[in-house]
């Protein structure tokens, strides 16, 4: 009897391969077309969400400097309400609240429309120097020299 187990033995077949793979070479073109399918339906898919605010007209000026830090922020909409943290107060109101916040504030910003009147703004002012806030920035877009 001979023994079946031996007369097999492993890799007496030689199946030749019409294609042959190199060791280290992978093809990524699969890869970056499936990245950008997803890129292009993320894309198209997500809906861009205004964030909630009031909507102001700021004027433009050329001599404008880029401020870093804009920790306080009024602003004047164009019928003369003054917002603070997108809330309607008034001037006294307003002077409360400063009076409250004044040694936290480091600086100050006001954000004016176009058509609010410049007598709400110079109040705001003068209600931010009578409080000893002397650091005051107006917000204005910069245009082309």
């Amino acid at each position: 009897m001979r023994n079946k187990s031996k007369s097999f033995k492993s890799g007496v077949f030689n199946i030749p391969r019409k294609t042959r793979l190199l060791k280290g070479d992978l093809d990524i073109t699969p890869l970056i077309d499936c990245v950008f399918l997803l890129l292009i339906f993320f894309m198209l898919s997500s809906s861009f969400v205004r964030p909630a605010g009031i909507n102001v007209n700021l004027p433009k000026t050329v001599t404008a400097d880029i401020l870093q830090e804009e920790k306080f922020v009024i602003i004047v909409s164009e019928n003369d309400v003054i917002h603070l943290d997108n809330t309607p107060h008034t001037s006294e109101e307003l002077k409360e609240i400063l009076k409250e916040k004044k040694d936290t504030i480091d600086s100050l910003l006001i954000k004016s429309d176009k058509g609010a009147s410049l007598g709400k703004i110079v109040e705001i002012w003068d209600i931010c120097r009578e409080l000893g806030i002397e650091k005051l920035n107006i917000a204005t877009l910069q245009g082309k020299k």
